[in-house]
């Protein structure tokens, strides 16, 4: 395998430098532009204002140099400046940005396409449809699962996060910020239990169980349309279900003619170690929504399903004016092109075997870790007070301003928003990742 640690600006030091506090007076000077001129309701993490990044690490206006543990949540995992997505996106640019597929086609859109055929799960033929955003996709995939079935139900689950259009806010769990005060939502969206074996203790098979009885008896599968579920959960806290649970609703969606839809959004594209998480368990989905992580840091999304559902739709029912922009195809060829140079899904496995291990020893040493979870460089810990599981937000939220402090990009996620999310870009190089953790020790040990 070779080293991607230096790609996404090769002359870009990759170490951690505090030169200022955080933010430094630079990003100070443009929060206050930022106050003027942007939507309060569009929030931000941390208010340093960026100027390069590649690597592991995020370069600000004051010259600090932070190390990266979010990936823009999931989305820079082949780096911020990959070389295959500069240069495919370079020689786009040059050539054109934009026709709309739907007035004039072009390969780029055609060639993600025959790539998604081949990496999603399943050996069946398959078609797609290119998309902006996950939200979109995820709509789009419930448009073709009803137009197929004849039927109106959407399943979600628990804690589970889709986006922010109408319909995917009805379908998110969370309330806040995502929900609260932008009703009245889209109907027909139905919820049932999520495994969540720290808080469950269930098998997969008994809450597989527990998930399709609630199902059956308050929408009836007649009825339903899809389950749409995230096989790792992100935004609800990185849940990972129990063995045994994806296989046995994707088992009882096929015996019942419900499509299964697997939102791979944040967890695709060697993310968790393999391709897709389905693959963990060699769940194959009817239709996979991706965005994220697809496009090296372009906006780009995708459905992909059996090419029998995907052909149900009628002509002109799907698309969109910039779905399957040529730039952002571009660049989700170059970053397809780095996964497979580079063995993404073995890197990710490398740097879920460090995290596992750093966080395995925080947990020894700090009650208030209550459970470890995660695979690949997808991992999480969720804080509650010693002993219970009773949400401890405030600890979290303390450990995670530490980390800020001194200059590591860390999320937080969560139904009760106690759970720390950890996401670094593939590239990130085991020498920073390890300092990263150094200073999420540090963070654990200077807060209580």
């Amino acid at each position: 395998m070779t080293s991607l640690e230096h790609t996404g600006g090769p002359s870009l030091p990759q170490e951690r430098r505090l030169v200022t506090a955080i933010p430094g007076p630079g990003s100070l000077e443009r929060l206050d532009r930022k106050k003027a001129f942007v939507a309060d309701g569009v929030g931000t993490t941390l208010p340093v204002f960026v100027v390069a990044a590649g690597g592991g690490v995020i370069v600000d206006v004051d010259g600090n140099s932070l190390i990266d543990l979010g990936s823009g949540i999931a989305v820079v995992s082949v780096g911020n400046a990959a070389d295959s997505v500069v240069r495919r996106v370079q020689e786009q640019v040059a050539a054109f940005t934009h026709t709309c597929f739907m007035v004039t086609p072009y390969d780029g859109y055609v060639d993600v396409c025959e790539q998604l055929a081949e990496l999603t799960p399943g050996e069946h033929a398959k078609k797609t449809a290119l998309f902006n955003s996950g939200a979109e996709a995820v709509e789009n995939a419930v448009k073709i699962a009803r137009v197929a079935t004849g039927r109106d139900a959407v399943a979600v689950f628990d804690h589970a996060y889709h986006g922010r259009t109408n319909l995917t806010m009805a379908m998110t769990a969370k309330n806040m910020p995502y929900k609260n005060g932008f009703g009245p939502f889209a109907g027909e969206v139905y919820r049932a239990p999520m495994s969540y074996p720290f808080r469950d203790g269930l098998s997969g098979a008994d809450a597989a169980a527990r998930a399709i009885d609630v199902l059956e008896k308050q929408v009836g599968s007649d009825n339903l349309a899809c389950v749409v579920i995230e096989p790792i959960q992100g935004e609800g806290g990185f849940v990972v279900p129990a063995p045994g649970f994806l296989p046995a609703l994707a088992a009882w969606c096929t015996a019942n003619g419900v499509i299964f839809i697997a939102d791979e959004i944040q967890s695709g594209f060697c993310r968790t170690g393999d391709w897709f998480a389905s693959d963990d368990e060699g769940v194959v989905p009817d239709l996979v929504t991706t965005a994220k992580g697809i496009a090296g840091g372009l906006p780009l999304a995708g459905v992909t399903g059996r090419a029998d559902l995907m052909d149900a739709v009628h002509v002109g029912g799907l698309g969109g004016t910039y779905g399957g922009n040529p730039i952002a195809c571009a660049a989700a060829l170059g970053a397809i092109e780095e996964m497979r140079g580079h063995d993404l899904p073995a890197r990710a496995r490398e740097i879920g075997a460090v995290m596992h291990s750093r966080l395995t020893a925080l947990q020894e040493e700090y009650a208030v870790i209550g459970d470890l979870r995660g695979r690949g460089a997808m991992m999480a810990i969720e804080l509650c007070e010693p002993g219970t599981t009773t949400p401890d937000a405030a600890r979290a939220a303390a450990v995670a301003a530490y980390c800020h402090s001194q200059g590591v990009v860390v999320l937080t996620c969560g139904t009760w928003g106690n759970v720390f999310r950890f996401l670094p870009p593939l590239s990130i190089s085991d020498a920073l990742l390890h300092e990263a953790f150094d200073v999420v020790a540090e963070a654990f040990a200077s807060t209580s």
